[in-house]
């Protein structure tokens, strides 16, 4: 079969590997769509490489169709229209996964909205439910609105009754996302996001659970505007590996600051997170409450070029690669 492998000059080159081997609990998914995400760059600059047991090419999340199970699956049958996340090895045209991790695809929607599904829907749920416990009528910031990550967070956020908060660079991204319903987006060329923090605080929604793909000296300039209990997750560093924090802040408003990564958690975990997901969330998209937000398709030969908008900021949503 053919897989996306990457040379020594970190470029993407399609390639012949040997099809993945398919173990008692798992299935074998024909690929026919892959989506993009931001580990995926950092794989191809072999600064994250996939977990122990994964293919050594990159992917976190598909769709396709089951065309083989293994004979302790019990899940799933052949020919079932799924999606699945992946600890690597979803830019391929077959991958195999171990039961737990698949999910049926949503009624009404195609293989492409499906692949943007797993990796994005399982941080946000995680980040904003199992670790934040959000409730309805909570303030959740969600910085970096263009990003994939976003688009499917506010969405989810608002479906649960949450009051949103994000952040752009420019006019023109804040243009571009209000279809999302954020109620509050941040101009960061215009509005320094601590001013625009306390700002919103002073009107009634201080932060009550952030799910930050940022971090950088945001947030120290955010933290003494947010709401008492905080739960602030970091999930991702694009705006730097350091920051300054003001701890009194931290200390007086008990703010809890946790690292969060979803892809090196254990399979038994991620499961638990994947069945939530379809109990709760998986009626909201087939309803119409909530959509994936697909900014870009390309065909799998042209990931090369997905990355380089990705890395470039100028998708506004997930970007998604087709395989057949």
């Amino acid at each position: 079969m053919k897989a996306m492998l990457t040379d020594q000059e970190h470029n993407l080159v399609w390639s012949d590997v040997e099809e993945p081997q398919v173990k008692a609990d798992s299935v074998l998914i024909e690929v026919h769509a892959a989506a993009v995400n931001r580990a995926d760059i950092l794989q191809r600059q072999g600064k994250y490489p996939s977990p122990a047991g994964c293919p050594q090419w990159m992917g976190l999340e598909v769709a396709g169709v089951v065309v083989k199970t293994g004979a302790a699956v019990t899940r799933w049958k052949v020919g079932d229209r799924v999606c699945a996340l992946l600890g690597g090895g979803g830019y391929a045209e077959y991958a195999a996964v171990t039961e737990k991790m698949v999910m049926p695809i949503p009624q009404g929607l195609s293989f492409e909205e499906a692949a943007s599904l797993p990796e994005a829907y399982a941080t946000c749920y995680l980040n904003l439910f199992i670790d934040g416990g959000m409730k309805a009528g909570e303030t959740v910031f969600f910085p970096a609105g263009n990003s994939g990550l976003a688009s499917v967070g506010i969405p989810m956020a608002k479906a649960f009754g949450a009051y949103v908060i994000t952040t752009v660079r420019t006019a023109e991204k804040k243009e571009k996302i209000t279809h999302l319903g954020a109620d509050e987006i941040i101009d960061t060329s215009s509005e320094a996001v601590g001013d625009a923090i306390e700002r919103i605080a002073a009107a009634g929604h201080p932060v009550d659970i952030a799910v930050d793909c940022v971090g950088g000296d945001a947030i120290g300039q955010c933290l003494p505007y947010v709401n008492t209990g905080c739960r602030w997750m970091l999930i991702s560093t694009m705006g730097g590996t350091a920051a300054t924090l003001p701890l009194r802040a931290l200390l007086t408003k008990r703010v809890m600051l946790k690292g969060s990564l979803l892809r090196v958690r254990p399979e038994e975990e991620k499961g638990e997170i994947l069945e939530e997901l379809v109990r709760r969330v998986w009626p909201k998209i087939e309803d119409g409450t909530i959509r994936p937000t697909i900014f870009r398709v390309f065909p799998i030969q042209q990931a090369m070029q997905a990355h380089t908008l990705m890395e470039t900021g100028q998708n506004v949503g997930k970007l998604v690669l087709t395989v057949r």
